[in-house]
């Protein structure tokens, strides 16, 4: 029994190294869109949703170490290595959160919205599916194995998610109504859920 329980955690985690790998992927290609495009159009909430692929990159890479220990020493995987993977989780949610609160401020600050970009617009309609995706996948498997850290890095998916809708709704708001202000006002929605989820993975609960 005990042999069969082992051989399914390390099933569990190997998915879960798979689809680390299968995010990092996506980040990467996410932040050099979002930053050039961004760029093109001097669009602030563009360049914010890169520097947010970048950390959530980050991110991907302390859960691939994580998940890389325990893939080696099977199911003893050191309490202590779960604890700092989980803090440095943390601490990259608590970063995102102070980012799109100082990159709104100074949006509403200096009135100063987006332009139009098609190609944007399009990479944050296709993140929408893709990261719910990976979130609701890593959730599971973090519930499963006991991964606060894997929780932390599902929960900066849904965050990617939610600003992929803010910039989108920004994007069309600025297109068909000259709403400069809307994507700065909208994503202050999410540092709630960022500040709350950052605490909790840097206690380890």
């Amino acid at each position: 029994m005990a042999v069969r329980t082992e051989a399914t955690r390390s099933d569990l985690v190997r998915r879960a190294f798979r689809l680390e790998w299968l995010t990092a992927t996506w980040m990467a290609v996410e932040a050099a869109v979002a930053i050039g495009s961004g760029i093109s159009a001097q669009s602030l909430l563009l360049i914010a949703f890169g520097v947010d692929s970048l950390i959530e990159l980050a991110s991907t890479g302390v859960l691939l170490w994580r998940l890389t220990i325990e893939l080696r020493q099977g199911a003893e995987f050191p309490a202590g290595v779960e604890r700092r993977a989980s803090n440095i989780a943390g601490a990259l949610l608590f970063a995102l959160a102070a980012y799109v609160v100082a990159s709104a401020a100074y949006g509403l600050w200096a009135r100063e919205g987006q332009e139009f970009s098609a190609t944007g617009l399009a990479l944050v309609v296709l993140a929408m599916p893709v990261m719910w995706f990976l979130a609701s996948a890593k959730i599971r498997l973090a519930d499963q194995i006991g991964s606060q850290a894997l929780r932390a890095d599902a929960i900066e998916s849904i965050a990617c998610g939610y600003l992929s809708a803010v910039i989108a709704l920004g994007l069309l708001a600025q297109l068909l109504f000259g709403a400069w202000w809307i994507d700065s006002a909208t994503s202050l929605a999410i540092v709630v859920l960022l500040v709350k989820e950052g605490r909790e993975a840097w206690q380890n609960e």
